[in-house]
């Protein structure tokens, strides 16, 4: 064999070797084969299951978990279900992509959309819920459901919907909030203001600006204190995500097209660096929580979840502060501000539950039962209770127990905590006016950067820095590069084109393809090689 030749076997064979092990690696941990209904639940065999939710310092939510999955095990003996509490949604997602790749999945977890986009990557590890919601016997409200399951109508039909992305159900809602902006209504006042039912941003800066004023010895006029951070928001990424849903400005499409980097952002940033440097504005990655300057008399107006609501105000159950820190005011739940108040938008929000696919269909039919009980008006309504959510499915929010616990806001500073319940309102009266954004893979680090934009600017403010064009195009980079929202955009675009280009084929069957691809390129350029080394041995030279 000629040295050309051998090289050339060698390459085939080590082409044919990678394509083996691609196409072996299709049937390993990263990928399973797609979830098919059993036509029963096999009740005489156990499973065990591990349920991942979020929890951090409300114990009463704690223990609602475990009691729905004591009730739920006396229910389906046959079925025991293993807690794992995370503090945050961030370090569920991190573990789920980690496990991923070790096949070693959670059964259910409360998640988010845009995390889930992320999950997809790996073939067939969500299973999609179609199927199972429309089960005679097992989907919801279904013949052989041990528990008053709600049915797929009695589920808010707006929460429903943003489970659905990429052509399929991959979650149902569990629970649902939105931003609040809480008001000290009583600095308001003393300000020379009457506070409107629908804030709007010209009101708010208005009023922070106002708030920032000093007298002769450096205490704030407002508070008398030496401490005032007007405004303070929790979360900067809903920030700008919703004001340029208000301005009706470009953020994303559904096909993942990242639009984030416009002029509105920057006449956006341009805004929020004037009152920034004033002193009026604040972001809870720079100064710390709202709600704690919000409880010391230290900040007019915080914007921050519904679901957050237990921690804002004079009487707050769940306050973080001393005591001897606290200031009476009296604290009103507004909408966040509207650039047209006539046409409100704000962002829907709040956990959703997946289901991951496993080798054994029983096990994933186990799954989804316990994760239908989750809608069940006990969890739902019990859940709710605890802070600013409100339930997803109709058959809760219609309940006579939930009417009740909403009639008496203001009973007591604990249950019926009344800015908890007001904040519930709030999302309850206005479901019509939210949103949510595409969901994508890469949606989550498209939502990072566009507060990520806001963090830098205000931080560039305090430090003296020079906020102009120059300093925009500078800092759109660095956001870009920062989130590789450049390089996300590339692989999306690539994938489409491959997918398109292939259709709905399995993975294994688009590796093996791509391999063979591969190998017939080198064959076509060996036998272009051996053709040129012929014509060039009839040569003199």
């Amino acid at each position: 064999m000629t040295k050309t030749g051998g090289i050339f076997h060698r390459a085939v064979l080590l082409l044919t070797c990678c394509g083996m092990l691609a196409f072996a690696g299709c049937h390993g941990r990263g990928s399973l084969a797609a979830f098919e209904m059993p036509e029963e639940f096999d009740s005489t065999q156990q499973y065990e299951i591990t349920f991942w939710a979020k929890n951090d310092t409300n114990k009463t939510q704690t223990r609602i978990y475990e009691q729905a999955i004591a009730d739920f095990e006396e229910l389906y003996p046959n079925i025991t279900v293993n807690l794992r509490l995370y503090t945050d949604y961030g370090k569920i997602y991190n573990d789920v992509i980690t496990n991923i790749a070790t096949g070693t999945t959670p059964n259910v977890c409360i998640t988010y959309p845009d995390h889930i986009a992320t999950y997809l990557t790996g073939a067939n590890q969500v299973v999609p819920l179609e199927e199972l919601f429309a089960d005679e016997k097992y989907g919801l409200g279904g013949s052989e459901v041990r528990f008053d399951a709600p049915t797929v109508e009695e589920i808010i039909p707006q929460f429903l919907e943003e489970c659905s992305f990429g052509g399929h159900y991959y979650a149902i809602p569990y629970m649902r909030s939105t931003e609040a902006c809480y008001v000290n209504k009583t600095y308001v006042e003393k300000l020379g203001y009457t506070l409107p039912d629908v804030l709007t941003w010209d009101f708010v800066w208005e009023v922070s600006e106002a708030a920032t004023a000093k007298d002769g010895d450096g205490n704030f006029l407002v508070n008398g204190q030496k401490v005032m951070i007007p405004f303070i928001y929790k979360s900067t990424d809903n920030m700008m995500i919703q004001m340029l849903r208000q301005k009706d400005a470009d953020y994303s499409t559904d096909e993942g097209d990242m639009l984030l980097f416009n002029d509105t952002t920057k006449e956006l940033l341009y805004d929020i660096a004037d009152h920034a440097d004033s002193g009026a504005f604040s972001t809870f990655k720079i100064s710390s929580y709202p709600a704690n300057f919000m409880n010391a008399g230290q900040c007019v107006f915080a914007v921050d979840s519904t679901a957050g609501a237990t921690w804002m105000g004079t009487d707050a159950p769940l306050c973080d502060i001393s005591e001897d820190k606290i200031v009476e005011f009296e604290t009103a739940v507004r909408m966040i501000p509207q650039f047209d108040p006539e046409n409100p938008k704000m962002i829907s929000q709040g956990p959703s539950v997946c289901v991951f696919n496993k080798p054994d269909t029983q096990e994933v039919l186990a799954s989804w039962l316990f994760a239908q009980y989750l809608l069940s008006n006990e969890v739902q309504i019990a859940y709710s209770e605890t802070e600013g959510y409100v339930p997803v499915t109709a058959k809760a929010q219609e309940s006579e127990e939930y009417r009740d616990y909403l009639s008496r806001a203001g009973e007591d500073n604990n249950e019926h905590y009344e800015v908890k319940i007001e904040a519930a309102k709030l999302l309850l009266d206005n479901v019509d006016h939210t949103f949510v954004t595409p969901v994508f893979n890469g949606s989550t680090s498209l939502r990072d950067a566009s507060g990520q934009l806001i963090e830098n600017t205000v931080k560039s403010v305090r430090r003296g820095e020079t906020v102009d064009d120059a300093y925009f195009e500078k800092l759109y980079d660095d956001i870009t590069s920062l989130y590789r929202l450049d390089q996300i955009n590339t692989q999306s675009s690539a994938l489409a084109a491959e997918k398109a280009e292939l259709g709905e084929l399995p993975m294994t069957a688009v590796v093996l393809l791509c391999t063979l691809g591969g190998a017939w390129i080198f064959i076509v350029l060996y036998a272009a090689f051996q053709m040129k080394g012929k014509k060039n041995k009839g040569q003199s030279y």
